[in-house]
């Protein structure tokens, strides 16, 4: 739930937080629990009791879900996702990760493609952190290790990937 709670702190209460850092962390309650697979039912359905019924009820989940609130969120963001989390979608980190870039809102966006809920791969937890690192001391002051590029880091960059290929289309 921490990556959640970072997103809900940032959009719910804005002039508490310097900044955040969200791992895996699901921008809106509805698509998160749409993705849950048939065979997790009685999960889903868990979920339902202990959140809410966002199912019936569009506008609870309007409500409870970070993704409809980006235009609060004044503290820069860095995202943290594994493209393979079968808990929390891609689509999560993507959707609240490019509404905040288009909104001018500061944020970072990491994706590891080979890895899920979480980071399993030393190489991927290194370079995370590492960047968590760098990101905390420049947004919050104090010192931070020089980032060294983490050999075998599968990391890319979905928002300057973009950023790219728009450029590319407009040359």
């Amino acid at each position: 739930y921490g990556g959640y709670a970072c997103l809900a702190g940032l959009t719910f209460t804005p002039d508490v937080y310097a900044c955040g850092v969200d791992i895996v962390g699901p921008s809106n309650i509805k698509t998160l629990l749409d993705s849950i697979p048939a065979y997790w039912s009685q999960l889903r359905n868990g979920m339902l009791l202990k959140i809410g019924d966002v199912d019936t009820d569009p506008e609870f989940n309007r409500k409870i879900s970070p993704l409809f609130h980006v235009d609060n969120i004044k503290a820069p963001l860095l995202i943290g996702q594994g493209a393979n989390d079968p808990r929390v979608k891609q689509a999560e980190a993507d959707q609240i990760a490019f509404s905040m870039k288009e909104k001018g809102i500061p944020v970072e966006y990491v994706l590891y493609p080979d890895e899920g809920h979480g980071f399993a791969r030393p190489e991927n937890g290194i370079d995370f952190n590492s960047r968590a690192e760098l990101f905390l001391a420049e947004h919050l002051g104090g010192r931070a290790e020089e980032f060294v590029e983490v050999e075998g880091s599968t990391a890319v960059f979905p928002l300057l990937e973009k950023e790219k290929e728009e450029a590319g289309v407009a040359e």
